[in-house]
């Protein structure tokens, strides 16, 4: 259900490859996805990994089988189940690499946690998304700390209480689609975005995502100064800094980039 390619580059493409399903999640899809970019982690040779999917759909949310047989689950049994989930939606979400979701057709539920949890998600115009677990008397628990982070908390009660569907163009205005493409143009954008990436130093970029977790919504403190102030001064002396800076004033392309 879950394919894995790299090229020459570095660039890791995950392709949900369950169709006919829509791509929904099930216990089985949550483990594929969990191991796979755990795989992408400790490769050395990825450097940017996209997300997309097969079929119509990026994905349908919670599979209807898999939901047939939580029915019947114990609280221990739901609890492990949702662990699970989040552990998977989390090791994206932390994944020392870019990320770029590529989102065509439904992101329900989960699916649209999958595009949260991305750093960078380009969709079709005609793609929607839907927080669609309260009509089946549910809650989007799992994913509500990167929805809420991608979309802000105003626009995250509106869309878990209601679950409307929403277009692509709104979730633009959210801030949970970086850009908008016609499917024609959506690989040469996302390409286009990968080139930029890849002139920057990987090091960096790992260093950068790893700032803005812990600087959003931090207080502007004596700490935080101090902090921020001990991170570029450590950067600025590693292999990579002094790589980049030299390749700078050298007027010469850094060690990282490629032919």
């Amino acid at each position: 259900m879950v394919i894995t390619e790299t090229d020459s580059r570095g660039v890791a493409t995950v392709t949900l490859n369950n169709a006919d399903k829509h791509n929904a999640f099930d216990d089985q899809l949550i483990a594929q996805i969990s191991a796979t970019f755990d795989a992408l982690e400790a490769d050395l040779g990825v450097r940017i990994v996209i997300l997309q999917a097969t079929g119509r759909s990026f994905s349908a949310g919670a599979d209807l089988a898999w939901m047939r047989r939580m029915a019947d689950y114990s609280y221990e049994e739901n609890h492990r189940d949702a662990t699970l989930m989040a552990a998977m939606f989390r090791r994206i979400n932390t994944l020392s690499k870019p990320t770029i979701a590529r989102v065509h057709g439904a992101a329900f539920g989960g699916g649209v946690g999958l595009a949260a949890v991305c750093d960078l998600v380009f969709a079709t115009p005609a793609a929607s998304f839907c927080l669609s677990e309260v009509k089946l008397g549910l809650i989007p628990a799992v994913i509500s700390p990167f929805v809420v982070a991608a979309i802000g908390p105003r626009a995250a009660r509106r869309f878990c209480m209601t679950a409307e569907r929403f277009s692509a163009a709104t979730a633009l205005e959210l801030g949970l689609v970086s850009e908008l493409c016609e499917e024609a143009e959506l690989d040469n954008r996302i390409q286009a975005i990968i080139e930029k990436l890849l002139i920057n130093g990987p090091a960096a970029m790992a260093a950068s995502k790893q700032l803005v977790a812990d600087v959003a919504g931090a207080p502007i403190n004596d700490e935080l100064v101090a902090e921020t102030s001990r991170r570029i001064a450590e950067i600025r002396g590693s292999d990579e800094g002094r790589e980049g800076l030299n390749a700078f004033l050298e007027k010469r392309r850094a060690s990282w980039i490629g032919d």
